[in-house]
């Protein structure tokens, strides 16, 4: 009978998912993935099948959240969050002892999160019980996309168009206005970036220069060009954006 440890992922982002995957599988060959569940009640129906060990979840997932999955396991199993929530989450996180991990996933991250497991696993520890965290991160952290953007206004030419965000394939910065690009053309608004950039969900639109927010569920591929530099490449037409070195990480998983 096999003694490895079982663990779950739970994430709506299948290519962040899977990334995940191929990073446990490669970090810690030993742990036993057992299923990939693409929201919150699939992976309750996973947890109820399996019984892991550990569950990655990610926090906001349809149906149900990553913290209402949370609540509702056991005392026998280990949770590390995933989230792109930097800004709303790491405090409440860093003042307890239940694991997080921070889209998208590092290496030197996640190995230190094994380190972790495994010596909780090893010393046959029990889990933490992250009631208070939840309640905390509950109040924190948005639980549904009406927190985010759902449309732009912008101008082509004397037209006002209503553009919902999940059109746009993304938005640069000009002079005195931000051009909304999408399969239709360019559109112009006087929202600036940095606005505008705090507005969108960061699950979907990646900043990868200090003037250009790309929506990461439009990208085809990425490719370095003869100059070293990262260019990502459109699904929509011939769109090829620089990606300034401060963001190449974000790429790294893809």
């Amino acid at each position: 009978m096999s003694t490895a440890p079982t663990a779950i992922i739970a994430d709506d982002e299948q290519h962040l998912a899977n990334y995940l995957n191929d990073r446990l599988t490669e970090l810690w060959p030993e742990l036993n993935i057992v299923g990939i569940a693409k929201n919150g009640l699939e992976a309750l129906r996973l947890i109820d099948d399996e019984s892991p060990a550990i569950v990655f979840l990610d926090i906001r997932m349809p149906g149900l959240t990553g913290l209402e999955v949370a609540s509702r396991l056991d005392a026998k199993t280990h949770v590390v969050f995933v989230t792109a929530y930097d800004q709303y989450a790491v405090e409440a996180f860093d003042r307890e002892v239940a694991d997080y991990l921070l889209k998208p996933v590092a290496d030197d991250r996640l190995t230190r999160t094994i380190a972790r497991l495994k010596e909780k696993l090893g010393a046959a520890e029990v889990p933490t019980d992250v009631a208070g965290l939840l309640k905390q991160l509950t109040s924190a952290v948005p639980g549904n996309k009406s927190a985010f953007l759902r449309w732009i206004r912008a101008s082509v030419g004397d037209v006002v168009r209503q553009i919902p965000v999940d059109e746009v394939l993304y938005l640069q910065a000009q002079d005195k206005y931000v051009s909304v690009y999408t399969k239709d053309g360019e559109s112009l608004i006087r929202t600036p970036l940095a606005e505008l950039s705090a507005s969108l969900d960061p699950n979907d639109f990646w900043q990868i220069h200090r003037s250009t927010i790309v929506n990461v569920n439009c990208i085809a591929s990425t490719q370095r060009d003869v100059m070293g530099r990262t260019l990502v490449k459109l699904k929509e037409g011939k769109h090829e954006l620089p990606v300034s070195r401060a963001y190449v990480h974000l790429f790294k998983q893809m």
